[in-house]
Formats: structure tokens, sequence, C-alpha cells
């Protein structure tokens, strides 16, 4: 039974309550990322419910995507009437091919972050890490096992 077409596949969809333009350039400089789209709430081919959409608001990033090795991971500013925020139960790990690749994601990742295991040896892993980076989002650093 080939279960990706019956069931489809699960992509992380993140919010950023206003920071995604400012949280895609950190993960491009950070981890490489590669941005593949963004929409701003403007853009949009259809007009937004009264009231979805606060002044201000106009240039925010309705929808992007963008992609991380072979992962795409999409990603908005969601709408300020969203309540709560912060990531919760839940992290990205990224695997690298090696500790120095380990060493630098990790530091940049980090910065205005907080680092919740720093990178150690591991039974699992010459390198593994854990953080949470400056808009809440938290990642496993983990070195490819060879």
């Amino acid at each position: 039974m080939n279960t990706t077409k019956e069931t489809g596949i699960i992509q992380p969809y993140l919010f950023f309550q206003g920071h995604c333009e400012e949280a895609l350039d950190f993960y491009k400089k950070a981890i490489g990322a590669e941005v593949e789209m963004v929409m701003r709430f403007k853009d949009s081919p259809d007009p937004h419910p009264p009231g979805m959409v606060p002044p201000g608001w106009e240039s925010k990033v309705m929808h992007a995507s963008f992609r991380v090795g072979q992962t795409t991971i999409m990603a908005s500013d969601g709408c300020p009437s969203e309540a709560g925020g912060g990531f919760k139960g839940f992290s990205l790990s990224l695997t690298v091919p090696s500790e120095s690749e380990a060493d630098r994601v990790f530091a940049a990742l980090s910065q205005n972050g907080q680092v919740k295991m720093p990178l150690t040896k591991t039974f699992w892993s010459s390198r593994f890490g854990m953080l949470e980076d400056r808009f809440g989002i938290g990642w496993m650093i983990t070195v490819a096992a060879k």
C-alpha cells in the first residue's frame, strides 16, 4: 500500500505574528534557506473578509514557502486577531553532514535565541543540540550518522 498517495504530504506551516519577512531573511542567512515564493495580503486575488486584515498589514506576508535542503516549509505573518502566539509542542530537526556545519548552523540559529542543550556528543550522533531561535521556533541539530 502506498500511503503517500493516500494520505498526502505533511509540511510545517509556521506563523510569525508579523515577523515573517524578518524570519525568511534570517533563515536564508543562518541555514541557507531558499525562498520559493512570497504573497502579501494586498496581492490576494480575492478580497479578505471584513476585519481580517487590519490597517498596516496589507504588505505583511499572507503566504510564503521556503526550502531547507529537500524540505519545503510554509510560513505567514498570520493575522493579528489570532490569539496566543509562540510555538509549542514541536521542533524542527535539521540533520547536517559534518560537525563543522553543525557548529555553524547552531551558532547562527541560536543568535538572540536560547540554547536548550548545547551541541554535544551523544550515543546516536557525534554532535546533537537543541535551541529555540529568536522567533520561538525549536530546533534540533544533528550530525548525520556515518
